[in-house]
């Protein structure tokens, strides 16, 4: 049994966090996950606290393994967070912090959509302060961006829910078919927070303004809490399958082309989302497993990854490729944790990406999708390329860039080897992991075939590096700004809408120009017969008028005359 819903410790803890200060303030912010953590240990499947209102049946706690598993990431995800800001005396970020990892708990817990719908605000208004914090015009209006996306993913939600609700009289949170409207627009308001193909901007766009260690809180949630609703509404929707492939592959060519290092992560972080979203749509025990194995792996390694990174940005104030390089010198252990997290996303053997990613790419294999295989082994190698060689590479590698900056503070450091222990811990011996999973799991990633395969497709993606920088034709670290899809609707869209709205001025002037000689014409002939020295203004004689009379009824007669 359980006493609060989980992720409400976190909620409300952050609004006594003002009262406390100094190293209180950071225990009593570590304490809360902990509990939290705690009481997931000790709590049974089935649903607690349900209650009705206004006619809906409201399940707000619902455990099982699936959520439960993602409670587990989400609280050791807030913990690690937690600790890489010790130092912080911003308590804005802070409460942010802890009221965003609270509502991704609470999201993964939610056994009804409408209580899924509160959390996944809470998220979006709660992880906007993170970016916010940064206090730059840059991540101002970024923060803006992200924040109209995520609050409309939620209105969608909504809508889908309202619409399921009145087709099935049930809001309960469970496996959908894309069968109507609101299942629909459900799946659509998923897949924004998926950052779906064509629905990813927002991602590249917001988390790389956000702070140092924002950019760590946001790298665990958003995503992962879309990731886990979609294994629970939509599994084994075929149209997953295609739209993770394709998630896969092309943020492989942005990343490798990027500057910006922390944007690099966001392309990589993209790239991962794809094979779990290929796991939830073919849909079986072990692709399911899969996704939730990886996703559970792929927090603590993406974590490490911007945990380093926001070290080197706290101590040298750029996180430009251009601009970095030699920094091993004097940020060992930051160069060490990197590379790390670096093996586990490439999936080293002995590294929890090999454990977990293997078990979506068998799947695919077991169930005869072999295009998607080919292209998930092409992304395999890609991930290496740029997140396991690029990124420790440039930021800490290649040419010394002169700068000597302090190693991170220990508190990063403590942070960085959490995160970067369970990364091998779980490389190591699997079976941590996979006790936990939502199905039984039958299943030996430590095979020859695969271990070879595996480290074939790495050596082949590092020779490849080498041979591209010893030639010359890898792209080089330029100050430059990619264009991705995010240009159609931000830049040319709004000149197409300049234009046409400048040609419509233009075409209401010329009309306003005509239309005013025509009535100028107008009114000049009727002043020249009706003003005051018109024809018919001027005063004229009896007589005059009489003839007049007179005359036009002599015409009428001769008319009428020959008429008859």
């Amino acid at each position: 049994m359980i006493e609060l819903p989980p992720g409400l410790i976190l909620i409300v803890g952050a609004f006594l966090l003002p009262f406390f200060h100094g190293n209180v303030r950071n225990i009593y912010m570590l304490l809360l996950p902990i509990f939290g953590i705690w009481g997931l240990l000790t709590v049974s499947n089935g649903v607690y606290f349900p209650f009705e209102i206004f006619g809906y049946n409201l399940s707000p706690v619902r455990i099982d393994r699936l959520s439960l598993l993602f409670g587990y990431i989400f609280h050791i995800a807030a913990i690690i967070s937690l600790i890489y800001a010790f130092h912080l005396k911003d308590t804005v970020q802070q409460m942010a912090g802890l009221i965003y990892a609270g509502a991704a708990i609470g999201g993964a817990f939610a056994g009804d959509l409408i209580t899924l719908f509160i959390y996944w605000e809470i998220t979006a208004i709660a992880s906007v302060f993170l970016i916010w914090s940064s206090r730059t015009e840059a991540s101002f209006k970024a923060g803006m961006r992200y924040l109209i996306i995520q609050v409309g993913s939620g209105v969608l939600l909504l809508a889908g829910a309202i619409i399921h609700f009145h087709k099935t009289g049930s809001i309960a949170f469970d496996k959908m078919n894309l069968s109507g409207l609101g299942p629909i627009l459900i799946f659509v308001a998923f897949g924004i927070k998926a950052a779906f193909p064509l629905l990813h901007n927002w991602l590249v766009d917001a988390y790389p303004e956000a702070t140092v260690t924002g950019t760590v809180f946001l790298s665990a949630f958003t995503t992962k809490l879309a990731i886990y609703a979609l294994a629970r509404g939509f599994p084994g929707t075929e149209m997953l399958i295609w739209i993770g492939a394709t998630m896969t592959a092309f943020p492989i060519f942005y990343a490798v082309i990027e500057n910006n290092l922390r944007r690099v992560l966001t392309y990589s972080l993209n790239n991962q989302l794809g094979f779990m979203v290929v796991g939830i749509g073919i849909g079986t025990e072990l692709s399911i497993n899969g996704t939730a194995a990886h996703a559970f792996s792929h927090i603590l390694y993406k974590a490490v990854l911007f945990m380093s990174m926001g070290a080197v940005l706290y101590r040298t104030g750029t996180i430009k490729g251009s601009e970095l390089g030699g920094l091993y010198k004097t940020m060992p252990y930051t160069t060490g944790f990197c590379i790390v997290g670096a093996a586990s996303a490439s999936a080293f053997p002995l590294f929890s990406g090999f454990i977990s990613k293997s078990l979506i790419v068998t799947a695919a294999a077991v169930e005869g999708h072999w295009f998607v295989w080919g292209v998930l082994l092409f992304a395999s190698a890609s991930v290496f390329y740029h997140s396991g060689i690029k990124i420790p590479y440039f930021a800490f590698f290649q040419h010394d860039s002169g700068k000597r900056p302090q190693e991170a503070p220990k508190n990063m450091l403590a942070a960085m080897g959490i995160a970067a222990f369970l990364c091998i811990a779980i490389g190591v011996y699997p079976y941590w992991l996979y006790d936990i999973l939502p199905y039984n799991v039958d299943y030996k990633p430590y095979t020859t075939t695969h271990v070879v395969t595996q480290l074939q497709l790495l050596f082949f993606s590092a020779l490849a590096f080498g041979w591209l920088m010893r030639t010359g034709l890898y792209p080089p670290e330029l100050k430059s700004t990619n264009l991705d899809f995010d240009w159609s609707y931000r830049v040319f869209i709004p000149k197409i809408l300049n234009i046409v709205a400048n040609s419509i001025k233009i075409i209401n002037a010329s009309l306003e120009s005509v239309i005013h000689k025509i009535l100028a014409f107008v009114n000049a002939n009727l002043s020249k017969h009706h003003g005051r020295s018109g024809i018919l203004a001027r005063t004229s004689s009896l007589g005059g008028s009489v003839t007049m009379i007179i005359s036009v009824l002599a015409v009428l007669i001769i008319i009428f005359y020959f008429e008859t």
